[in-house]
């Protein structure tokens, strides 16, 4: 059974009252590993399968999911068997920062199961202190292996941001997106809402802004991923394509490891205990899949960053 880290705050313990995250993993009868294309229609996924998990398998979940979608071949699923065998714990594979706005559900987006994905929604995908003790709760906690931050086009609290609106509490929250905006070099074209061009590299601006932020204002995560416990990347999300490019904001980071062992030495450092049950949870073969940290970075000036899709074609 997981417990919790003594190096968690008892302010981030006291708000996350999840009691239902770290119940028991379930445990079924077949452990073979899963093509991509029969992920998601597999099964919830369990502890064990989340322990074998790494950050590059979880991106390749992410990458092949948004292709079912954009396509039209989402997986068929039981969601009545799958919500009942959550009943009692669940392990996300990632966590996702994404907007409010109702057309970015991401576990349509990604294709997702019950039980795959923790996602926090706030509008404009900003950070604050809760959305850090959340994310620290999903990876330190629940075991979780990749952190996307999840952009998207034609996003309302941007275009908020550049037009400074003035709306009770919402002036505060557009007031947080103005430095991706003032990022962007002066191209002598309106720098308001009516230029939607500049709306969409504000947004992807912001989505760097927050992965670089997560990584300076979470010491808890930057340890993981300092450990390749973790990847922390950025994505952006084209509502009329239905197209979600994945890129790398954090500079100098490094490839990638299979973290089974890391995961194992980490339960063994913080109490944080794993079963060994065999499931019918996600898995897949890494053998030759992308692996984002080997992206080009998004530099600060970068218009559109680069798709893993295209940066591995070669």
């Amino acid at each position: 059974m997981k417990r919790w880290p003594s190096s968690l705050s008892a302010g981030v313990l006291h708000a996350l009252t999840l009691s239902s995250c770290i119940a028991p993993c379930l445990h079924a009868s077949d452990s073979t590993y899963l093509s991509s294309s029969a992920i998601a229609a597999s099964g919830i996924m369990t502890e064990e399968r989340q322990d074998q998990t790494t950050p590059t398998q979880a991106y390749e979940w992410l990458k092949a999911g948004n292709e079912r979608f954009r396509n039209g071949s989402q997986a068929h699923r039981n969601l009545t068997n799958q919500r009942e065998a959550l009943a009692h714990g669940q392990h996300p594979y990632a966590s996702i920062v994404s907007c409010m706005d109702s057309r970015t559900s991401v576990e349509y987006i990604f294709d997702a199961n019950l039980g795959d994905l923790f996602n926090c929604r706030i509008a404009g995908n900003i950070v604050n202190d809760d959305i850090l003790g959340s994310l620290e709760y999903a990876h330190k906690v629940a075991g979780a292996k990749l952190l996307v931050v999840l952009g998207h086009s034609s996003c309302g609290a941007v275009k908020g941001a550049a037009d400074n609106v003035l709306l009770g509490n919402l002036t505060p929250l557009c007031a947080k997106l103005r430095s991706a905006l003032a990022a962007i070099p002066d191209d002598g074209k309106p720098r308001t809402s009516k230029n939607h061009d500049f709306i969409d590299r504000g947004a992807r601006m912001n989505v760097i802004h927050t992965v670089r932020m997560i990584r300076d204002r979470s010491s808890v995560l930057r340890e993981m991923h300092d450990r390749g416990l973790i990847d922390i990347i950025g994505a952006f999300y084209d509502l009329e394509t239905g197209r979600v490019e994945f890129y790398r904001p954090l500079q100098g980071t490094p490839p990638i490891r299979n973290t089974t062992s890391l995961i194992k030495e980490e339960a063994a450092k913080t109490g944080h205990a794993q079963d060994n049950g065999t499931d019918t949870g996600h898995a897949a073969n890494a053998q030759g899949s992308p692996d984002p940290s080997h992206e080009t970075p998004g530099e600060t000036h970068q218009e559109a960053p680069p798709d893993p899709a295209e940066a591995h074609a070669h």
